[in-house]
């Protein structure tokens, strides 16, 4: 430190040696002078930088709480003893970074759209709530708004979040002191009731008047709003005693209220989680089941009472998975509807259905009609038409060895455009049937305006038909219905002799069902098909 000192001060020792020269002064007192020099300018340094580091101390020390709140988010608060105009900018900056902090503490915590705690304070409540509970229960509420994208996407997302605080402030008339009701984000909110003590505060009642309150009319800028609500409820320490596993639970209640009519609510149960899970490991495993060939096609015989032929075979889509084993088409064809993969797997039993009615034809066996089913998802395809005459010409079958069955369901949404899709379908030779006819609502008033070729009345008629006056009567009706408009008649699920000449004498023209045979294989169709024929000739 001393030789840079007397580095930077080599022009000063200089101009006094020299001095000390032109004067005839001793060396002595040369080195006294330059020496007392030194210290003097040394002890005026020391001073200086004293009272700078003096000077800048709560400058610096601003810096370190600032750098520390903007990069660890920890409060230091600063002193406040300087009596200065530094102790009025620290007492300042104290006060700004507390303001500061309650006001980024309050967006953390709280909804902006409708002021309600977000989620993570919410789980902190109910932690708190666990821990001074005792042996006492407390209710978890959670409730999702039906519809909200649909709004969002129609009306406008102002109108959204408007509907969202309308939503909020009627949940809030009916919460009572104790209860904490946040916002999860999006069209989800949930209360936490920690008083269950009385009839009154069940979360039954309570689900019972959101639900009621909410299915009440908005009036939003001028327009009428309508919308549902469904609930999920889980009750510690039954359905939990964690936090994570109580709201896990409530959502699973929730997943099954879907399930349901609009506006209602579910309790979790151990059954409902087990079948949720069953759900999410089908919808996963659906997804590559198609890539990884785990599907498959079997046929059932459909047969001419009048000959005895086979004169037809119903394309059923079987599934097994490595993972879940066989899942039934009653489990996975609802999902794949549900996840629109119905579109390519229907696509692709069509293919292979057609494929392999032509290979079966070039195999000797005596043409017959493919009927194959159409889902709500496909039918609803605006390229319907061009994939049907696209696999009808890669596969090289003929128009009139192909038929779509659809189910009364498919049309109820838009009977016209319906009715003008089978027109296109039937003008170029395909024919329609009807499946499950019967188990709508309102067959009779457009049955006659459909153009089809062939009606097939649901198993649920013929199961009991020889027994069930009931189901007698019902069968009787479609069949006479069924000949005034010069329909084919096709009577499923026949599994007796009885049944076999029930729907015989009441006029059926085909039969399908376990009585001729369960669906098969291609190759065990294609044995059954010579070996029927054989028997067929040898009766």
């Amino acid at each position: 430190m001393l030789v840079a000192f007397i580095g930077t001060h080599i022009p000063l020792i200089v101009l006094i040696v020299d001095a000390a020269f032109s004067a005839k002064t001793s060396p002595k007192t040369i080195a006294s002078t330059l020496l007392i020099t030194l210290l003097a300018t040394l002890s005026g340094t020391a001073v200086t930088l004293y009272a700078l580091h003096h000077l800048l101390a709560p400058i610096v020390l601003t810096s370190k709480v600032l750098r520390r709140y903007l990069q660890f988010k920890q409060l230091t608060p600063l002193p406040t003893n300087f009596e200065d105009e530094v102790g009025t900018l620290m007492a300042d900056t104290n006060r700004t970074l507390q303001e500061l902090n309650e006001i980024i503490q309050h967006l953390t915590d709280y909804d902006s759209l409708t002021g309600l705690p977000k989620r993570k304070l919410f789980e902190t409540h109910i932690q708190q709530a666990i821990s001074n509970i005792g042996d006492r229960q407390l209710a978890l509420i959670v409730l999702d708004i039906d519809g909200l994208k649909n709004i969002n996407s129609t009306l406008g997302r102002t109108i959204g979040d408007l509907l969202l605080r309308k939503v909020a402030q009627r949940m809030i008339t009916h919460i009572t002191s104790g209860d904490i009701l946040a916002r999860f984000g999006g069209d989800e909110f949930a209360i936490l009731r920690v008083n269950l003590t009385r009839t009154s505060d069940s979360p039954v009642v309570l689900s019972n008047r959101l639900l009621e309150s909410l299915s009440e009319p908005f009036y939003l800028n001028r327009q009428t709003i309508h919308c549902a609500a469904k609930i999920g409820i889980t009750i510690y320490p039954f359905d939990g005693t964690s936090v994570d596993r109580l709201l896990q639970n409530a959502d699973t209640a929730i997943h099954q209220a879907k399930q349901q009519n609009l506006n209602t609510y579910q309790f979790y149960s151990p059954a409902i989680n087990a079948q949720l899970k069953r759900i999410l490991a089908i919808k996963e495993n659906l997804r590559y089941a198609l890539s990884r060939k785990e599907l498959s096609i079997y046929y059932q015989p459909r047969i001419e009472i009048a000959t005895g032929n086979l004169v037809a075979v119903e394309a059923l889509l079987r599934w097994r998975s490595p993972e879940l084993g066989v899942v039934s088409p009653a489990e996975f064809i609802p999902i794949a509807e549900e996840t629109n993969l119905i579109t390519s797997i229907g696509e692709w039993v069509l293919h292979n259905a057609c494929l392999q009615n032509k290979q079966w034809q070039q195999e000797g066996i005596a043409p017959m009609r493919m009927s194959v089913n159409l889902s709500a998802c496909q039918f609803k395809q605006a390229n319907l038409i061009e994939m049907v005459d696209r696999i009808l010409r890669d596969t090289d079958l003929d128009v009139a060895y192909l038929e779509l069955e659809i189910t009364e369901s498919l049309l109820v949404e838009d009977i016209e455009k319906a009715i003008a899709t089978l027109q296109k379908l039937q003008q170029k030779g395909i024919s329609i049937a009807l499946d499950d006819f019967g188990t709508g609502y309102s067959s009779l008033s457009y049955l006659q305006k459909l153009p089809i070729n062939t009606l097939k009345i649901d198993r649920s008629f013929v199961t009991n038909i020889a027994s069930n006056p009931s189901d007698a009567a019902i069968s009787k009706a479609i069949v006479s219905l069924a000949r005034s408009l010069e329909l084919n008649i096709t009577a499923e699920g026949v599994e007796t002799q009885e049944q076999l000449a029930y729907v015989q004498n009441q006029g059926c023209d085909e039969v399908q069902g376990y009585y001729f045979s369960r669906p098969l294989s291609s190759d065990r169709l294609k044995d059954f098909s010579a070996n029927y024929r054989l028997n067929s000739q040898n009766n």
